[in-house]
C-alpha cells in the first residue's frame, strides 16, 4: 500500500491563527525533563489578569488525596442548587494549572449560571498514572457528597476537561461507570489526548502547538513502566477501552489540524457506535489548543460559542 504523504500542516493553518502562532511564547517541541521547568513556569504564568466580583473562589484540599486540590468557583446571588461542571485543566499531564482556568468560570458560571471546580491533580512524572486520575476521582466524590452544602445540584454534575484534561475526564467517566458509585451527567472533551499508541496518520503530524516529541513526552511521563506496552489500562488511555456503553452524553470538539483528530473523532463515533448520545465538532485550520492561544480568532469563537450551547443544554437535561 502507498504511503501518505505527510500532511503540512502550516499551509492549512486558518490565517487568523498563523498570525497568533507567530507570536506564540512557549516552543513545546524540544519538551524534555530538562526543559520542563521552564515549560511549568511559563504555563503557570498564564494567568487571567482581571476577574469580576460576580464570581467568589475558594480552595479546598482533596481528602486522603496529599496535595491535590479543587477550586470552587461560584456565581454571586443564587440561593437554589445549581448544576456543577468539574473541569481538568491541560498541561499534557505533565504542565498547567487550575488556576489558567478562572477565567474561564468568571464567564460560565455568570452565563448558564453554575458552579465551576476545578481540579489541582498531582503531575507526571512525580506522580504517575493512576494517581493524576485518582485525584481527579476523589475529589469528584468529595463534590459529589458535599454537593447541596456547595449549592451544588447533585443530579446535574458533569464533568470536562481540556487536553490531557479532556483524556483525565474520558477516564473518569469510564471510572465512574465501571465503580458505579456515583452518576455524572455529562462529559464535554475539548480535544482530549486519550491514545498513547501514537499509530494514527494525524498523531504523526508536526502540530506547532503539541508536536509528536511532546506527545511522546506526555505519554511516556503519565504511564512510567508501562509506557509503550500492551498493558496499559484503558481508564490511562481511554482509546484503548473496548467497551463504551453507559457513558453519559458527550460533546467532542477538535481542530482538523490537531495531532489528537483521527483518536477524537474515532472515539466519538465509537460513542455513538456504544448508544451513547454524542456531539461531535471539527474545526478546519486549527491546529491543538487552537480556542485557548487565540481565543479572538472567528473559530475560536464559533467552538466556543458550540461548546456553551451544548453545556446549556445538558446542564437542563
Amino acid at each position: 500500500m502507498a504511503m501518505t504523504e505527510p500532511v503540512d500542516v502550516r499551509s492549512l493553518l486558518d490565517p487568523e491563527i498563523a498570525e497568533v502562532l507567530a507570536g506564540l511564547a512557549i516552543d513545546l517541541s524540544q519538551l524534555s525533563d530538562h526543559t520542563l521547568p521552564s515549560v511549568r513556569e511559563a504555563m503557570a504564568s498564564l494567568l487571567p489578569m482581571e476577574l469580576s466580583d460576580s464570581v467568589t473562589r475558594k480552595e479546598f484540599d482533596i481528602p486522603r488525596r496529599f496535595g491535590a486540590s479543587v477550586r470552587l468557583h461560584q456565581p454571586v446571588g443564587h440561593d437554589e442548587l445549581l448544576p456543577c461542571i468539574y473541569w481538568m485543566h491541560g498541561g499534557g499531564m505533565v504542565a498547567g494549572t487550575n488556576l489558567n482556568d478562572d477565567f474561564r468560570f468568571d464567564r460560565w458560571c455568570q452565563t448558564f449560571p453554575c458552579v465551576g471546580v476545578s481540579v489541582q491533580y498531582a503531575l507526571a512524572p512525580e506522580t504517575p498514572f493512576p494517581g493524576p486520575l485518582d485525584d481527579c476521582y476523589e475529589g469528584l466524590r468529595w463534590v459529589i457528597d458535599n454537593a447541596e452544602h456547595l449549592g451544588i445540584d447533585p443530579s446535574r454534575v458533569g464533568i470536562a476537561g481540556a487536553s490531557a484534561g479532556g483524556g483525565l475526564a474520558a477516564g473518569l467517566a469510564l471510572l465512574a461507570r465501571d465503580n458505579a458509585e456515583f452518576n455524572i451527567a455529562f462529559q464535554l472533551l475539548i480535544y482530549p489526548m486519550i491514545d498513547d499508541r501514537m499509530t494514527t496518520v494525524s498523531s504523526q503530524w508536526d502540530d506547532p502547538v503539541w508536536p509528536p516529541v511532546a506527545n511522546r513526552y506526555g505519554w511516556r511521563s503519565y504511564l512510567g513502566a508501562l509506557y509503550g506496552s500492551d498493558e496499559v489500562p484503558y481508564r490511562a488511555a481511554p482509546a484503548r477501552a473496548v467497551n463504551l456503553a453507559g457513558l453519559p452524553p458527550t460533546f467532542v470538539c477538535v481542530g482538523a489540524l490537531d495531532g489528537f483528530s483521527d483518536e477524537d473523532i474515532d472515539y466519538a463515533v465509537r460513542l455513538r457506535h456504544a448508544g451513547v448520545p454524542t456531539e461531535l465538532l471539527v474545526y478546519p485550520g486549527a491546529p491543538h489548543g487552537f480556542d485557548a492561544f487565540a481565543p479572538g480568532t472567528t473559530v475560536a469563537r464559533r467552538a466556543r460559542d458550540d461548546m456553551e450551547r451544548w453545556l446549556a443544554a445538558a446542564m437542563t437535561r
